[in-house]
């Protein structure tokens, strides 16, 4: 039955920095670095919003011309995204932390990494192994961890589910981010989590996509459209053996394969556009490309809270290179593409007026970025506050995670049934 649209709410995530001013810790950030090659569903290229006030960490000293010590910080895996993103944006805000160690399951993979970092991070330490990982976990001046390990790799530590890695990095008082699918099992096992510190560590989900400074700008000006009517999400993205990300084997034998990998996050730029949540979904999905796991196309009709209705078509095997939101609404269009400037690919953001004038701008790829920095500022936050009360950025937190896949989750199970109707989980 359709329900009348309800006047949207434009103030889920708190975009701007009034919850908290960013920590400033030593020296000035360096320049710009150079963006490295990745797909562009997970390529950065980062600007700076330069800290405005200093305050004190756990374990900081600070004093006239004297520098704050850092929170010291390791990353596990030493993939593509790990060499290509992590350690260039981390070059780029290198006066936020220390990174301490990089930790991989063989000591031929941490070393390659390790080698990459060192450009940057001269006194990384190189870790592999379980004993490479127990030193990490029983280290006390290591209180933050990147997680980046593929899900079949997490249970390399004999695990009965993938959490079980950050669970354990958890227990041991260090805060975590990281991209994981069992979100279910996940918070369960979260929410119950038993530590001897006097608040719950940050488990964070890497979701770069609420960051990136054209959807928080799109999200500002979904107000001037009015309520919404409809949306179209196009991605048409080439998926070949000339992108990096082909050759990694456990996308191949993952369940969903690249829609799952690559459709969550254009489903968090929906829900941070709307305002609202996903209530069911019917999906039809084919299997084209052979070379591709399967689906590599998915069409999916998406039934949002407010009564508005949009489709979201989702295609891998693609020649051509496309990435469109556009949302209908009664006073206007709001649509964001992706686009190449020179050499570097950005955002488009174009308002749509009913007076037919239309404005638009440009923004550089941010997201990475920008969400490391969130979670650090969380991390000192943390260690400021120290007690259970502390609340960590809402778009990094895992309920929002766990959100996002429900509704890819809920697709794939309606591919699966031809199309029927699926009502997506509640967390």
């Amino acid at each position: 039955m359709y329900r009348k649209p309800m006047k949207q709410s434009f103030c889920k995530y708190p975009y701007e920095t009034n919850q908290a001013t960013p920590l400033h810790f030593g020296t000035p950030p360096p320049s710009k670095l150079a963006a490295t090659t990745a797909t562009l569903h997970h390529r950065s290229i980062s600007t700076f919003s330069t800290p405005t006030k200093c305050r004190f960490a756990e374990q900081a000293v600070w004093g006239c011309n004297h520098r704050m010590e850092r929170p010291q910080i390791a990353i596990l895996g030493a993939g593509i995204f790990v060499r290509t993103e992590y350690i260039p944006r981390l070059a780029e805000i290198s006066h936020l932390f220390t990174l301490k160690a990089i930790w991989s399951r063989s000591e031929e993979s941490a070393r390659g990494v390790v080698e990459i970092a060192k450009k940057f991070f001269p006194e990384v330490e190189c870790k592999w192994g379980n004993e490479g990982l127990d030193e990490i976990i029983k280290d006390d001046s290591i209180i933050a961890v990147l997680v980046a390990l593929a899900a079949q790799f997490q249970a390399f530590l004999n695990s009965s589910y993938s959490v079980d890695l950050s669970l354990r990095l958890l227990k041991g008082g260090k805060h975590v981010l990281q991209a994981i699918s069992e979100v279910e099992t996940a918070l369960s096992c979260y929410n119950s989590l038993n530590t001897t510190l006097p608040y719950q560590p940050i488990w964070a989900v890497a979701e770069n996509y609420r960051f990136e400074r054209a959807f928080v700008e799109g999200t500002k000006l979904m107000a001037d459209i009015g309520n919404m009517v409809n949306f179209q999400i196009i991605v048409e993205t080439p998926m070949n053996s000339s992108n990096p990300y082909f050759s990694s084997s456990w996308r191949h034998n993952f369940t969903g394969g690249y829609i799952l990998d690559a459709a969550v996050h254009y489903v968090a730029a929906l829900r941070m556009l709307a305002g609202c949540e996903v209530t069911s979904v019917s999906a039809l999905t084919s299997h084209v490309d052979t070379t591709l796991p399967p689906p590599d196309c998915m069409s999916s009709v998406i039934q949002l809270e407010n009564g508005c209705s949009g489709v979201l078509v989702t295609v891998i095997s693609a020649k051509t290179l496309k990435l469109c939101w556009r949302v209908v609404g009664l006073k206007g269009t709001l649509q964001i593409d992706i686009q190449k400037n020179e050499d570097e690919f950005g955002y488009s953001v174009t308002l749509f007026n009913a007076d037919g004038q239309t404005k638009s701008s440009n923004y550089p790829f941010s997201g990475v970025t920008e969400e490391l920095k969130t979670f650090f500022n969380d991390v000192s936050r943390a260690a400021l506050k120290k007690d259970e009360n502390f609340k960590a950025e809402l778009r990094i937190s895992f309920l929002e995670g766990a959100r996002d896949l429900a509704v890819i989750d809920a697709m794939l199970e309606s591919g699966k049934k031809q199309g029927a109707p699926i009502q997506v989980k509640k967390f």
